[in-house]
């Protein structure tokens, strides 16, 4: 099994288009499990013209106030590391349910029990049979929800067990490089950082190269929409970072087209990426035995 995460910091770069081509390709000759982890705004079973099915819902923590025990002490407060619990001396706390991560800090600290534990529904989780060789997962929060991680996170453990079941997984991440992003990272054994040449495109591949670095993940490059602007300054870019670029990704009407119909791309340049992944478990394989 290769896990392969398709990421890249700015919005609109392509990952999602990638990661649905990519997956419909090796699904012609291997088993594929593509996870959409861009929980905020999943679409990748738009691109796929797919019907998602819920599995199952995802809950969160929620501290439940006995005031019949709560003796206003302020120790909750204190224990809380994301300043959730608003505490004023002779008051009951206050629980800011948005700040809330649900580490239960508050109610493992109370002296008296007086913090119960509680839950509300905040996504889901959801599939659907693309083909044969073909299952897609994603991760959908719930509208007005604001801490994202947790879906991933759940999403993350859901397949735990199943992924073993497939010869390739490929995780779909968000925009940016926070803490949904990265825990969308954590356990690929590569990633892919889609990326296009424009300033803001430069920009945030750069914010995320070195992200990756940090994190110790080996990584390639992707270039889509190459012809539109100065792909010269991602290659230098890579160079720096001795990352390799896979494939350029041409700006090209056919595609936009496939995309538009919400059919996965098929093209030479997505072929490419296919064949080094295809190299890379293989040479997973190897070192494993």
């Amino acid at each position: 099994m290769l896990r392969f995460a398709v990421t890249g910091g700015k919005g609109g770069t392509g990952k999602s288009m990638v990661s649905v081509a990519l997956a419909y390709a090796l699904s012609k000759k291997f088993k594929v499990l593509l996870v959409d982890l861009d929980v905020d705004c999943p679409d990748d079973h738009l691109l796929m013209n797919a019907t998602l099915k819920k599995i199952k819902d995802v809950t969160h923590f929620v501290p439940i106030l006995d005031k019949r025990k709560c003796k206003k002490c302020g120790v909750c407060a204190k224990a809380c590391p994301e300043n959730a619990v608003v505490f004023v001396e002779g008051h009951y706390p206050i629980f800011i349910r948005d700040q809330c991560i649900g580490c239960k800090a508050c109610m493992y600290s109370c002296p008296l029990g007086a913090i119960k534990e509680g839950s509300e529904i905040i996504g889901s989780i959801q599939q659907a049979k693309i083909n044969i060789n073909l299952n897609l997962i994603t991760g959908m929060m719930k509208p007005g929800y604001e801490e994202s991680s947790h879906i991933v996170n759940a999403v993350k453990d859901y397949i735990k067990d199943i992924q073993k079941n497939y010869d390739f997984v490929v995780f779909d991440t968000a925009a940016g490089t926070h803490c949904n992003v990265i825990s969308a990272l954590l356990d690929a054994d590569l990633a892919l950082v889609v990326t296009e040449p424009t300033p803001f495109g430069k920009h945030d591949a750069n914010v995320m190269l070195k992200l990756l670095k940090k994190l110790g993940i080996k990584h390639y490059v992707i270039v889509n929409r190459h012809g539109i602007g100065n792909t010269n300054a991602i290659v230098k870019l890579a160079a720096r970072f001795k990352s390799k670029i896979l494939s350029y990704i041409p700006y090209s009407r056919d595609i936009a087209r496939l995309y538009s119909l919400g059919r996965p791309v098929e093209h030479e340049s997505i072929n490419k990426i296919v064949n080094k992944l295809v190299k890379e478990k293989i040479k997973e394989n190897e070192n494993k035995k």
